[in-house]
């Protein structure tokens, strides 16, 4: 249960990390809409750089309590969640391209993830 707990802390971690490009491509338009001194400009920044503080903060705390091998594959999850994005909020169409790569993304999470898994199976018996 607690393998269990600390993955679905760890997909936390990085759904919250994937608003950053939310909020850049809000940013973007913002600065496209009205230049630097834009007010909503300012704010898109303010929540992405506040995004990354807690991010930040959260993932160094979910990362000791898992196998950085782990950690790492599964933030590539990022990607998966920054295209979900774009299509609800922006709009933007999937690719078949972007299709198959996001299937071998989550093809390497799980291969990573089965094997250390598998990994931590064979320290426990010898």
């Amino acid at each position: 249960m607690s393998r269990l707990k600390n993955y679905i802390l760890l997909h936390i971690c990085v759904l919250l990390f994937s608003f950053t490009s939310v909020f850049a491509k809000s940013a973007a338009n913002a600065y496209n809409a009205g230049g630097l001194l834009n007010p909503t400009l300012l704010l898109f920044i303010f929540l992405m750089l506040a995004v990354c503080v807690f991010y930040a903060f959260f993932w160094q705390i979910v990362i000791k309590k898992i196998d950085l091998n782990i950690g790492y594959a599964n933030r590539a999850v990022y990607l998966i969640w920054s295209q979900i994005w774009a299509v609800m909020i922006f709009g933007e169409h999937l690719t078949p391209k972007n299709i198959v790569g996001l299937a071998v993304v989550m093809a390497g999470v799980i291969i990573v993830s089965l094997t250390a898994n598998y990994d931590d199976d064979e320290r426990q018996v010898e």
